[in-house]
């Protein structure tokens, strides 16, 4: 029995491979530790982190640093409409002297300003179109609207929805803008211009003018014109008169037939 004891400890040494006492074990007998490995994401939610990035509209980051704000002062807001500060100052109190208009709200005042393009082949020739509306957003800053008809014409051949032009509708500072670089700089540029006709208000105080030719405006490049068109420019008032309208757009600074044009200063 005392034999087996004492062989037993000594099987188990050279089963597990470890050298007898007194001895330093070699290092081809010790086998080496690894390190735990890190676990891995797996393809799968790569994959799906991908897809709803896609989804999202965000591409992966991919370690770049985000471009900083720009340091400073906030921009300035932009100065009011040279035009507009003249008609609060100077004409605002001349007319309710003119008429002896003792409310406020009934002195007159410009409302919009409408500027329409008609073009009957414009389903004939949609780059026409597409020149004309790229004109009319030079000239006015503002993109234009597409205008379509309202019922069908078999004489014109024409169809309910058919592109017939474009329009546009200023109002606030954009209005007093183009009204002045209107009156001071395309009003003088019309061939064979001898002033406005006083007599193309509507009897409500809205006033409308014909224009055979773009051209008179700078922001049209002679280069890029497609073709020569006219427009019609409405000048819609608060006032309910013509006279007193007339007398508005007179101390405005428009140029009519006749009459010696108001010096806007």
């Amino acid at each position: 029995m005392a034999d087996t004891k004492e062989q037993d400890p000594k099987q188990a040494q050279a089963d597990q491979g470890e050298a007898p006492q007194g001895q330093e074990p070699k290092p081809a007998d010790v086998a080496p530790v690894e390190a735990p490995a890190a676990p891995q994401p797996k393809q799968k939610d790569k994959q799906k982190d991908k897809q709803k990035d896609k989804q999202k509209g965000k591409k992966p980051a991919e370690g770049k640093p985000a471009p900083a704000e720009p340091e400073g002062p906030p921009p300035e807001p932009a100065p009011p409409p040279r035009l507009h500060e003249y008609y609060v100052q100077r004409v605002r109190p001349k007319l309710t002297q003119q008429f002896g208009l003792a409310n406020p709200h009934e002195i007159p005042k410009l409302v919009k300003i409408v500027l329409n393009v008609g073009m009957g082949d414009a389903s004939k020739n949609p780059k026409a179109l597409e020149s004309a509306v790229a004109e009319l957003a030079a000239i006015t800053g503002q993109q234009p609207v597409v205008t379509r008809a309202k019922k069908a014409i078999a004489n014109f051949n024409l169809r309910e929805g058919m592109p017939v032009g474009c329009s546009v509708t200023l109002r606030a500072a954009r209005m007093f803008e183009f009204l002045d670089r209107f009156i001071t700089i395309a009003v003088p540029r019309m061939r064979d211009f001898r002033g406005l006709p006083t007599d193309s208000f509507d009897g409500r105080g809205n006033y409308t003018i014909g224009i055979k030719e773009q051209m008179i405006f700078p922001e049209i490049d002679y280069d890029k014109v497609e073709k020569i068109h006219g427009m019609d420019i409405t000048f819609v008032t608060s006032a309910g008169r013509d006279d007193t309208a007339l007398a508005l757009l007179r101390e405005l600074g428009m140029p009519f037939r006749g009459e010696a044009p108001v010096a806007v200063a």
